[in-house]
């Protein structure tokens, strides 16, 4: 299976009574569907093709050690480590709610080689240069301290490793920056300041080696080597 086709049977892995959370992520349920055309202006295509990109930094055969922060609910990541059986996956969050889905959908797939941790992203609880590959979905945005989760996710990756992933950036879509400036960020599930793609773009190649960033509507990917 591919990449991408791992990607569009994601929601397989919510066993048929998806969150709202799952179903938006996966544009899998009417209501997520909504959600995604109205505040991002993604369709299907479009919500398939950021996750693509932002999952482009790890090799179909990957065999080495990767770490997810923050796993969430595991809902677009779990159908991914399910084909890397000889990789050891680190999941990280700070929500036990979190993690706990994340932790299930593991199990209902029989994944054996992902271990969970909870922990924040501005204080990693790893050893310098632990992971070869540290991937970040959708969640540099509501992070508090950006600056420490950049650094962080910096320190524990191995010289030569791959840092990629995606978040919300402004300037974008207007209609997404109207909804997360009046909507998300008030509710506290984003938080300021937000990079530009351009800004991200110049901050990763500051950091990185071969920083590669590019748009879906409001969504930020990148894909760097360390």
């Amino acid at each position: 299976m591919s990449r991408k086709d791992q990607i569009r049977d994601a929601y397989k892995t919510t066993g048929g009574q998806a969150s709202f959370y799952d179903g938006m992520m996966t544009y899998s349920t009417w209501l997520g569907k909504a959600i995604c055309r109205i505040v991002w202006n993604m369709d299907g295509e479009k919500n398939a093709a950021y996750l693509e990109k932002a999952l482009s930094g790890i090799p179909e055969d990957f065999s080495g050690k990767l770490l997810e922060v923050p796993v969430g609910t595991g809902v677009l990541t779990m159908p991914v480590y399910q084909t890397l059986p000889r990789a050891a996956i680190t999941c990280l969050d700070y929500s036990p709610d979190m993690m706990a889905a994340a932790q299930e959908k593991a199990k209902r797939l029989g994944i054996a080689n992902v271990t969970f941790t909870q922990g924040d992203v501005g204080a990693l609880p790893f050893a310098d240069e632990s992971f070869d590959i540290v991937l970040s979905l959708n969640g540099f945005h509501a992070f508090p301290d950006k600056e420490a989760a950049y650094r962080e996710t910096f320190r524990v990756l191995k010289k030569g490793g791959t840092f990629c992933g995606c978040f919300y950036i402004r300037d974008e879509c207007r209609r997404t920056d109207w909804f997360i400036r009046h909507l998300y960020q008030p509710k506290g599930f984003f938080t300021a300041p937000y990079e530009t793609q351009s800004s991200l773009r110049e901050r990763l190649s500051q950091m990185y080696e071969n920083a590669e960033v590019t748009a879906v509507e409001g969504i930020g990917c990148f894909c760097c080597r360390k």
